[in-house]
C-alpha cells in the first residue's frame, strides 16, 4: 500500500464512521417516538489490487433498516381510546389522504397514536390515515380481498349515529303476593307500566293494572294503551301446590277492549299478548310475553312483596360516545343510547420480508418487491398480532447502547483522522528530501 493509498484509507473511514454518527444520532432523536425502529450502519471492507501484488484499502458504509419484530418497543398506557399499539408481528394501513384509491399511497407503520381530524377520520402524529375494513349493518365486513388495499376505507368516527330501533318485543319478570289474592274485600290494583320506542325513537308506556280477585291465587289483568286506553282485560290463576306452585296455572276471560285500528290479543298456550298500538299511520305490532302456564321465566306469584320487571328490544335514536378496541381488532362504537356497534376492522398487515421495506416520511415504510407480497388479516390470528387499545408502542431505541456505539464511532473517526495527520507527515518528510 503506498502512502497516497493510505490517505485514501484514512479518508474513506472518515467517512464511514462520520455516517455512523449520523445514524447513531438519528437513533437518539427518535428515542421518544412512537413505533420507531432503530437503524444500524454496518462496515464493509473495501480494497483493489495494484501492481507488484500492492493492495490499498478501505472501507464503505451501509445502513440498514432493521424492521423485523425481533426486538419490539414496550407498550406505553395511555387515556386515549384511538391509541392502538400491535402485540406482536405486523403493521397498520395508513393512507396519505383519506378513503385513498392509489395503492401506490398506501404505507405501512406500527405508529398507532391516531387522533380524529375535523372530519372524524383517524390520523395519526405522521399525517397518515388509519385504514381498515367498514362493517355493514349486518355486523359483518363481508368477503374482503386481503391481498389488496381496494376495500379498505378511513375509520372515521365523525357522525356516526345509530337510527332508532322499533320494539316489536316485550316480556315482563317479577312477582305478585298471593296473600293478597280470597280476600272478601280484595284491595286496590297493582299498577305499572312498560316504556316502548316508537319506528321514530320515541318512548311511550305500556299501562298494567293487576286486580287481586276474591277467588285465592286469581288475578284480573288489564293493558291498556300510552294514552290510557283499555286494550284489553285477561284472567290469570296462578298454581298453588307442587312443583309448580307459583307459576301461572292458566289464562282465561281473555276479553279485548281496543278500539280499531288498536287490537288486543293473547295466546293462552304461551302467555304471549299480541298488542297493536295505534300511534302512526301504521299501528305498531308488539308481542308481550308473561309467561307462559307452568314457567317460572315470566310472572310469577309467591308471598311477599309486589315487583315487575321489563325487558324490550328497540332502541332510541344514538350519537356516539366514545369508542374501544378489541384484540381482534374491531373498532366498537358506544353510543349515548347504551348501545353498542362494532364499525371497523382494523386488520393487522403481515409482509413476506419486512426488511425489505423502504423507510418514508412519518415514521412509516413504503412495500418494495423486495419487502414481497402482504397480507391484510385480522389482528390475533396467523402470524398477526393483537390490538391493545389505549396503548402505545415506544421506540426501541436502547439509549445506554447508542451511547456506547457514539463512543466506539467517535474514537474510530479520531483514529482515521490520526492516520490522515501521520500521513501527512510522512509525505513531507518526502517532500524535504530533495532539499
Amino acid at each position: 500500500m503506498t502512502i497516497q493509498s493510505t490517505l485514501q484509507t484514512g479518508l474513506s473511514g472518515l467517512l464511514a464512521n462520520s455516517r455512523t454518527v449520523g445514524t447513531i444520532s438519528e437513533n437518539i432523536a427518535n428515542a421518544n417516538t412512537v413505533g420507531y425502529r432503530r437503524n444500524f450502519s454496518h462496515m464493509v471492507t473495501t480494497s483493489a489490487a495494484g501492481g507488484a501484488g500492492d493492495m490499498s484499502g478501505g472501507m464503505s458504509v451501509t445502513n440498514r433498516d432493521v424492521i423485523d419484530m425481533a426486538t419490539s418497543g414496550s407498550l406505553i398506557n395511555t387515556s386515549s381510546p384511538t391509541d392502538i399499539a400491535i402485540g406482536g408481528t405486523g403493521f397498520f394501513n395508513v393512507s396519505l389522504n383519506p378513503n385513498e384509491t392509489d395503492p401506490a399511497k398506501f404505507f405501512l407503520t406500527r405508529a398507532g397514536s391516531f387522533l380524529p381530524d375535523e372530519n372524524g377520520n383517524l390520523r395519526n402524529a405522521g399525517g397518515y390515515y388509519l385504514a381498515g375494513y367498514p362493517y355493514g349493518l349486518d355486523g359483518s365486513v363481508g368477503p374482503v380481498d386481503r391481498g389488496s388495499f381496494d376495500q379498505m376505507r378511513t375509520v372515521n368516527l365523525g357522525d356516526v349515529a345509530i337510527s332508532a330501533g322499533v320494539t316489536t318485543e316485550m316480556s315482563a319478570t317479577g312477582n305478585l303476593p298471593s296473600t293478597d289474592t280470597g280476600l272478601a274485600s280484595p284491595g286496590a290494583p297493582f299498577q305499572t307500566s312498560a316504556w316502548l320506542y316508537t319506528p321514530l325513537g320515541e318512548t311511550q308506556r305500556i299501562g298494567m293494572s293487576w286486580q287481586p280477585t276474591a277467588t285465592a291465587n286469581t288475578w284480573d289483568l288489564e293493558i291498556s294503551d300510552p294514552d290510557g286506553n283499555s286494550m284489553g282485560t285477561v284472567t290469570v290463576a296462578f298454581n298453588d301446590s307442587g312443583p309448580e306452585a307459583g307459576s301461572p296455572l292458566s289464562y282465561t276471560n281473555i276479553t279485548n277492549t281496543a278500539t280499531a285500528p288498536a287490537d288486543f290479543a293473547f295466546d293462552d298456550a304461551t302467555g304471549v299478548a299480541t298488542l297493536t298500538v295505534n300511534n302512526g299511520a301504521t299501528p305498531q305490532v308488539i308481542d308481550f310475553t308473561i309467561g307462559a302456564p307452568g314457567s317460572f321465566d315470566g310472572i310469577t306469584q309467591f308471598a311477599g312483596d309486589f315487583s315487575l320487571n321489563f325487558d324490550r328490544d328497540g332502541s332510541s335514536v344514538g350519537q356516539l360516545s366514545r369508542s374501544e378496541v378489541s384484540a381482534d381488532g374491531t373498532l366498537y362504537g358506544i353510543f349515548s343510547n347504551g348501545m353498542r356497534r362494532p364499525l371497523f376492522e382494523i386488520p393487522v398487515t403481515v409482509v413476506d420480508n419486512p426488511n425489505g421495506l423502504v423507510e418514508v416520511n412519518g415514521n412509516a415504510y413504503m412495500m418494495t418487491d423486495a419487502s414481497g407480497s402482504f397480507s391484510a388479516q385480522t389482528a390475533g390470528t396467523g402470524a398477526a398480532g393483537s390490538l391493545n387499545g389505549n396503548a402505545l408502542e415506544a421506540s426501541n431505541v436502547d439509549i445506554v447502547e447508542e451511547m456506547t456505539d457514539l463512543i466506539k464511532a467517535q474514537r474510530a473517526f479520531s483514529s482515521n483522522a490520526k492516520v490522515i495527520t501521520t500521513t501527512d507527515e510522512l509525505m513531507d518528510e518526502i517532500t524535504r528530501l530533495k532539499r
